[in-house]
């Protein structure tokens, strides 16, 4: 028996496409922005949230070299800024969406992103909302 997950689903107003250009981010903690936050960022196009994750890494590195902070706490800093990455990741790429001219079109819980496509886009299909 698998997870289910909750996606929100985000689609260009003015498409003319069939799918609207539909994107569904997951909701939750992102483990990719979690591990790799800047490359993340950058593979997003997410210029500003980058420039922003490298600054605070570049912070947090320095401030322990220069205030002379134990390894532990800066590990620990380091740690607890990963992990707000990662909670604020998919928040971050919906504000681009909405910048970018998506609007929101429901929720779709699913076990994975391709199940989730398949009942949002049959419930598009049959005239119903997402959620």
């Amino acid at each position: 028996m698998s997870r289910t997950r909750v996606y929100t689903v985000h689609v260009r107003a003015w498409s003319n496409a069939a799918d609207r250009d539909a994107v569904l981010l997951r909701e939750g903690f992102c483990w990719g922005a979690f591990l790799f936050s800047v490359a993340w960022a950058l593979w997003h196009r997410l210029w500003f949230w980058a420039l922003i994750v490298l600054g605070i890494s570049a912070a947090l590195a320095l401030s322990g070299e220069l205030v002379g902070i134990d390894p532990l706490t800066d590990s620990a800093l380091g740690l607890a800024f990963a992990l707000l990455v990662g909670w604020h990741a998919n928040d971050w790429r919906r504000r681009q969406l909405e910048r970018a001219g998506y609007v929101s079109a429901g929720v779709v819980a699913a076990p994975n992103l391709v199940e989730a496509e398949r009942r949002f886009f049959t419930r598009a299909a049959a005239g119903r909302p997402a959620a």
